[in-house]
């Protein structure tokens, strides 16, 4: 195993993106800007500069999106990592950054942008679009042809029926059930959803 990877992140996300990087032949190593024994950023540019490539262990999509500007900024190459017992289709359309974890399901011709995460035993049906810096938490259900957009999260355990589109910077409860459209800046929770407030921008 002569091929580095590092994960930006040391948290528990971070941890299961350095293990889906060994399940694919990468020796994985941290950074972190924590209180804690890995390296920072800055500390890991003045060992490695940009030589290796990053992966995103943030799960955070805000600071994930931040992260990922810091690191093309200095010139680094932003790798995606689907773990091998993922089922992604041939012809769905991953952008770079992105974490496919185990178990998850990518449909045909679906679309995941860049940044995403499509955690543990999460289906991405056909046609589905996910925009930059989503967070689809394990064991979500998406339908056909749903969009969702830019740094949205969606909750553990949630399902949303074909054709629905949710907008950017949402955020769906665990165990939610999505059957109507949801507006830009929404929190919605429940079965079926209710948006309960709104996020500022």
């Amino acid at each position: 195993m002569d091929r580095k990877v590092a994960i930006y992140g040391a948290s528990g996300h971070g941890k299961v993106v350095a293990d889906i990087a060994r399940a694919v032949g990468y020796e994985a190593l941290f950074v972190d800007d924590g209180d804690n024994e890995y390296p920072t950023f800055d500390e890991f540019v003045k060992t490695y500069g940009s030589s290796i490539p990053v992966a995103l262990g943030v799960g955070e999509n805000r600071t994930r999106e931040k992260i990922y500007r810091q690191l093309l900024e200095n010139g680094f190459e932003v790798i995606t990592l689907i773990h091998p017992g993922a089922s992604v289709s041939e012809s769905a359309s991953i952008e770079e950054g992105v974490v496919v974890m185990p178990g998850a399901v990518v449909n045909v011709d679906a679309c995941i942008g860049i940044g995403a995460i499509v955690n543990s035993g999460a289906v991405i049906e056909h046609d589905c679009q996910l925009e930059h810096f989503v967070h689809i938490s394990p064991n979500v259900a998406l339908g056909g042809n749903v969009r969702v957009g830019r740094s949205t999260h969606i909750g553990i355990g949630s399902s949303v029926i074909q054709g629905i589109h949710i907008g950017k910077h949402c955020i769906i409860g665990a165990g939610a059930a999505v059957i109507e459209d949801i507006e830009d800046y929404s929190v919605a929770v429940g079965v079926p959803t209710k948006v309960i407030k709104r996020r500022d921008g």
